[in-house]
């Protein structure tokens, strides 16, 4: 009896071994339904999957002896690509938005300023605020300390501060994230 053997794709190296690749002498074989055969020799369960029309996948390369199903390989490779997919959907990415100030900024400026700010602490990503100094501005740091306390002190209920503010040349900067606590 001639054993015909399914369509084998080209194997990128993703870790995953299938048929003749499997290394193990002997394996614990899951048919296609789900059931527990028991163990097997390698090439008894690999012909099992050939009498079925499918694959021979090792699951659990680092169970003693190693896990292996049969089922159709590029089904289960789809079905690990759309799991992969879906987690990838669900993650949040932290970015980083910047607010710039200025140490004589005027009160609506600071007051649009901190509603941006806001804005952005709510949608979940950290914020960067930057206060520069031109020219002589540098005599009065007093000035730019007093307006980074003061947007520290108006964001205190939905942030927490990161790295205090700090002068660095010729700006201060602040950085803050969401307080989720």
């Amino acid at each position: 009896m001639t054993i015909r053997r399914p369509f084998q794709p080209p194997k990128k190296d993703d870790g995953t071994r299938i048929n003749e690749s499997i290394t193990s002498m002997k394996v614990r074989l899951i048919d296609k339904d789900g059931e527990m055969l028991g163990v097997y020799g390698t090439k008894q369960a690999i012909e099992k999957a050939y009498e079925a029309g499918l694959d021979l996948v090792e699951i659990s390369p680092n169970a003693e002896p190693p896990v292996c199903k049969i089922l159709d390989y590029g089904k289960y490779k789809f079905e690990q690509q759309k799991k992969a997919n879906e987690a990838k959907k669900k993650q949040k990415t932290v970015d980083v938005k910047e607010i710039k100030l200025r140490p004589a900024i005027g009160d609506h400026d600071y007051q649009v300023k901190l509603k941006a700010a806001r804005k952005f602490i709510e949608q979940g990503d950290k914020l960067k605020v930057t206060l520069r100094f031109r020219g002589r501005e540098m005599a009065h740091i007093h000035l730019g300390m007093e307006v980074m306390n003061r947007m520290r002190d108006d964001m205190l209920d939905i942030a927490k501060v990161d790295q205090h503010a700090k002068t660095e040349g010729r700006q201060i900067m602040m950085v803050m994230s969401p307080d989720v606590g």
